[in-house]
């Protein structure tokens, strides 16, 4: 008598458990569940080229400091340094590339 009692404890108990873990696997799945998920994993995505955005942001200040140290240039206390890049960028023509123009 023992033995059948236990032996139905642990079916019983088998049963909840893996009803439970079904129930917990259809609620993932289903489409509210599936899009939260998603959304989730966006903003992640997002958060993370916001970080290397700034890491590369960050890097390029370094190494253009690094680079006008090496070249002797102050641009920072300099403002007239930067007038001459200002005016060749407005001087030079921009072109717009045209595909059809190859043919």
């Amino acid at each position: 008598m023992f033995r059948r009692t236990f032996w139905f404890t642990a079916g019983a108990a088998a049963g909840v458990w893996a009803t439970t873990k079904v129930n917990r696997k259809l609620k993932q799945l289903t489409p509210e569940s599936l899009a939260a998920q998603a959304a989730d994993k966006a903003v992640e995505a997002g958060h993370r080229l916001k970080d290397f955005a700034l890491d590369v942001k960050a890097g390029m200040a370094q190494r253009e400091a690094e680079l006008g140290e090496a070249l002797g240039l102050d641009a920072r206390n300099d403002p007239a340094a930067l007038e001459p890049r200002r005016l060749a960028a407005l001087d030079h023509p921009k072109h717009s590339y045209n595909r059809n123009e190859d043919h």
